[in-house]
């Protein structure tokens, strides 16, 4: 029987770390932000890593985890699921691999960040990219997610159809205490990129995988931020299908 313990559980070991990650009709759209920061952090601590393609539909092949969301990954004989609890436990078990936090009191930071981007940016953002999901999931996906998404949002999808330009103009300010940020330092921990800003620019991940909006201008020191982001570890995140 599979034993859980806060997001970790048994199984057989394997070779190498493997990741489910949810992907699009096509195996290189990969969109989910929560994947994305995983995929920033595996890549960040140097680890050989095995990418899984995953579709929402697919819940047996991830029911050994004892739950149904991705990113779930394996390492030899532990499995573990959800972002948080996998960016922790990269950097408990690979101590000697660059850190994602850099320190204790820098973890405790980034826990707001990762609140913030969850309980502020996504109200901002879901709303805009919701129809454009439903647009490049996989045919076997879409019923499920319409029925799911609808449900919850108490709106057919096609109501979110049209993004309007107050939309992203409220997205462009509430982004205004990043852009300060970043006018003062290169990255959002510092000189060097660490796992704030791999929370972050997943989010941005999400909408350039799946949606042809411009929300960011040119000259935006957040959108001059993103680019240093998609060039990151020979282009990991550039290389992903996707629009600007």
């Amino acid at each position: 029987m599979l034993s859980l313990y806060r997001g970790v559980a048994s199984i057989m070991p394997s070779m190498k770390i493997k990741m489910y990650d949810l992907v699009g009709a096509e195996n290189n759209r990969a969109f989910s932000p929560y994947c994305w920061r995983i995929r920033m952090a595996l890549a960040h601590k140097q680890l050989e890593v095995e990418t899984i393609p995953w579709h929402f539909t697919e819940k047996e092949a991830i029911a050994f985890s004892g739950q149904e969301k991705v990113p779930v990954i394996v390492d030899g004989d532990q499995v573990v699921f959800d972002s948080w609890n996998i960016a922790n436990y990269l950097e408990k078990t690979y101590p000697n691999q660059p850190s994602l936090f850099g320190c204790s009191q820098a973890k405790s930071q980034v826990l707001f960040i990762k609140n913030w981007d969850e309980k502020v940016l996504i109200p901002a953002l879901l709303p805009m990219l919701i129809y454009n999901v439903f647009e490049h999931i996989d045919a076997k996906d879409k019923t499920y997610f319409r029925e799911t998404r609808e449900q919850k949002l108490g709106k057919t999808l096609e109501e979110f159809k049209d993004v309007k330009q107050s939309q992203i103009d409220n997205f462009r300010t509430i982004l205004s205490p990043l852009r300060e940020t970043l006018n003062q330092q290169p990255f959002l921990a510092g000189e060097k990129p660490k796992f704030a800003d791999y929370i972050i620019f997943a989010r941005f991940q999400f909408a350039r995988s799946i949606s042809p909006i411009k929300f960011l201008e040119t000259n935006d020191p957040v959108n001059m931020w993103r680019e240093k982001m998609l060039d990151l570890f020979n282009g990991l995140a550039r290389q992903n299908l996707g629009y600007n």
